[in-house]
């Protein structure tokens, strides 16, 4: 990437180029990240590991990605580093490398911690780029940054079955082009980002939070946020991660149409993920995290109970406006502390990767203890949290909420 195919960033304009690198990078990050658990067979054989250190593997990796996101977010928000992504991409490179040729187990917990601190350094400063080249359309260029990891993520598995498993642990390698790759083309961005009047540090007196609300207020907007992202991530690890073992259950599906019923799942999370950042430009932000959560509740009720075709149909529109509220939110949550887009980012990506995986494991104990029927009707009133929507005050994007 040239310098010449990256435009300097203009007032009011969409750099589309730039989005459209960033959300490739986005892909390629957490399609690295999405190896970890898909090797977890490979490494549970070849090391003879129980399930707890399965699942120390899986926290540690975990706490890293989610603890570190939003510190590095506000070192960042204080000192703009351009070339961090780069930086983050290589310790995701030496991660996967690391665990490819892992002797041992203490080797495993290292590489699992490298991957964890490159999707921590990647996702604030990456969601900070996104905005940055946005043009003021910052609902459109979150969607367009966050399907990219959503693609990612979906690929990750994919491919980790046709090329990892039949070949073995050390074939995890090959994906070392796809971070040199990224690395490659975030240098690219890290020196798009340095010629922006944005890549210097932050004026001393700059609004932090939005002007026309109270400290106490933003506090209160960012818990109801918090409660929100908490009942969007619970309902989904129960669906990306049960919902097969829930059609095998009750219409006792072969596996293989199972599969083929939760990619129908995710393609509605990836649509959904387009769609919410651009009608949230248009109709309000508040307006679309309202629908999106509290509205899927009647879906949500029904799911548990209706026949095989309904209950894909109604998985599709439930995943479709789930997924449509996180670029809101991520952007709602930014136009309320203008002068924190990084550590806002690091700290409600952070909040998404904490949630999924301590929700997933929950759900899992409970599914051992009451059978996955239980799981999914327990589930089924998760989105009655979006009442807190209520709660949220009526933010306006102003002149100090465009710049990261």
């Amino acid at each position: 990437m040239t310098d010449t195919t990256l435009s300097r960033p203009k007032a009011g304009g969409t750099a589309l180029p730039v989005l459209g690198t960033i959300s490739v990078c986005h892909l390629l990050n957490d399609l690295i990240q999405s190896l970890l658990p898909a090797i977890y067979p490979i490494l549970k054989g070849g090391f003879d590991l129980s399930f707890a250190q399965i699942g120390l593997l899986t926290l540690t990796y975990q706490i890293t990605a989610s603890l570190l996101q939003p510190i590095i977010g506000l070192a960042t928000d204080r000192r703009p580093a351009p070339y961090s992504l780069t930086i983050g991409m290589g310790a995701s490179l030496v991660g996967l490398v690391t665990l490819a040729f892992a002797p041992n187990y203490a080797a495993l917990l290292i590489g699992a911690t490298l991957l964890g601190f490159g999707s921590s350094v990647f996702h604030p400063e990456a969601s900070r780029i996104a905005r940055l080249a946005s043009g003021g359309a910052h609902g459109l260029a979150q969607s367009l940054f966050q399907v990219g990891g959503n693609a990612g993520s979906a690929l990750g598995p994919l491919l980790a079955a046709y090329i990892i498993l039949p070949r073995g642990q050390e074939s995890l390698s090959w994906f070392a082009l796809a971070a040199l790759g990224g690395m490659a083309l975030l240098t690219g961005i890290g020196r798009w980002y340095a010629r922006s009047d944005h890549a210097r540090p932050a004026r001393r007196g700059a609004a932090v939070r939005h002007p026309g609300l109270t400290r106490g207020q933003v506090n209160r907007a960012l818990a109801v946020l918090m409660v929100l992202i908490l009942s969007k991530y619970v309902y989904l690890a129960c669906l990306t991660s049960y919902y097969t073992f829930f059609l095998m259950e009750r219409f006792a599906m072969a596996p293989d149409s199972a599969q083929l019923c939760l990619f129908v799942f995710l393609a509605a999370v990836a649509a959904g993920t387009i769609i919410g950042g651009p009608v949230g430009d248009r109709i309000g932000r508040k307006t679309v995290i309202w629908i999106s959560i509290l509205g899927i509740l009647p879906f949500t009720l029904l799911l548990p109970h209706v026949g095989l075709t309904a209950t894909v149909a109604l998985s599709a529109v439930i995943g479709l406006a789930l997924a449509s509220a996180f670029p809101a939110i991520i952007v709602y949550a930014q136009e309320l502390m203008p002068g924190r887009v990084g550590m806002v980012s690091g700290l409600f990506f952070g909040l998404a990767f904490g949630i999924g995986g301590m929700a997933a494991a929950g759900l899992g104990v409970l599914a051992d203890w009451k059978g996955i029927g239980f799981v999914f009707q327990a589930c089924s009133v998760v989105p009655l949290l979006g009442l807190f929507a209520a709660l949220l005050p009526n933010v306006s994007p102003h002149k100090d909420s465009c710049p990261p």
